[in-house]
């Protein structure tokens, strides 16, 4: 690319943000009011009872979502081929969430915080906003980890810089256990989930399907 055209945020990068919150929405609060009076499973563990709860984590839990705006408009602003491919597995994995939303209904039992202490009125505040369902697969440890992959082996993208998208996704991790706001199981399923997609997503011609797909609608409105 020419140094004037890198300084724009490329046109092709748009549409797919805006299909990924949708499909995000959908999925996540889509299926709400369909499974809100189902039987929810809780596929918590032994292992997970004893992890402890440490409300502070919550910083952690609320901060990612810097990262993931960054790292979002870092993945639309590469090459075409890139952006094709990163945005159909990232919509492809929230389809697969909505199927497991309205197919496998999850829930967990949420510990009794104490009303004393900051961090432990925002945990409270979140248990409040948030309710205990669409946990499996985690959807944001799914968003950490296509964060890392936006940026994991880019040379134009400083070491530095994806050491740290690395160390966040496993925060982030770390601190949907510490909060109880998911299991172990949810964890694994969200990160795992990212990473089957992205793979299918370059060893298919999804990516390149999809990127026609946009393409297609994009000049056929312009001829409109």
């Amino acid at each position: 690319m020419k140094r004037d055209e890198r300084r724009k945020f490329p046109y092709y990068g748009i549409l797919p943000l805006i299909l990924t919150l949708t499909a995000n929405f959908i999925a996540y609060f889509g299926t709400r009011p369909f499974t809100s009076s189902w039987k929810h499973y809780n596929i918590e563990t032994v292992l997970d009872q004893q992890i402890p709860v440490i409300p502070w984590t919550i910083v952690i839990y609320f901060g990612c979502y810097l990262v993931w705006i960054v790292n979002y408009l870092i993945a639309a602003s590469r090459e075409k081929e890139f952006v094709w491919r990163f945005f159909a597995a990232d919509v492809l994995a929230r389809l697969v969430c909505m199927a497991f939303y309205l197919l496998l209904p999850t829930t967990n039992v949420r510990p009794s915080i104490p009303e004393q202490g900051f961090w432990n009125h925002m945990l409270a505040l979140l248990y409040q906003m948030d309710a205990a369902d669409n946990l499996f697969p985690s959807i944001h440890c799914l968003n950490s980890w296509f964060c890392y992959i936006a940026v994991r082996g880019r040379r134009e993208i400083p070491r530095w810089y994806q050491r740290f998208s690395f160390w966040a996704a496993l925060a982030v991790f770390v601190s949907t256990l510490t909060t109880k706001q998911h299991v172990i199981a949810d964890v694994i399923g969200g990160a795992l989930l990212a990473e089957v997609t992205w793979q299918i997503a370059g060893r298919t011609h999804l990516g390149a399907w999809y990127g026609m797909i946009l393409e297609r609608r994009r000049w056929k409105r312009r001829a409109e």
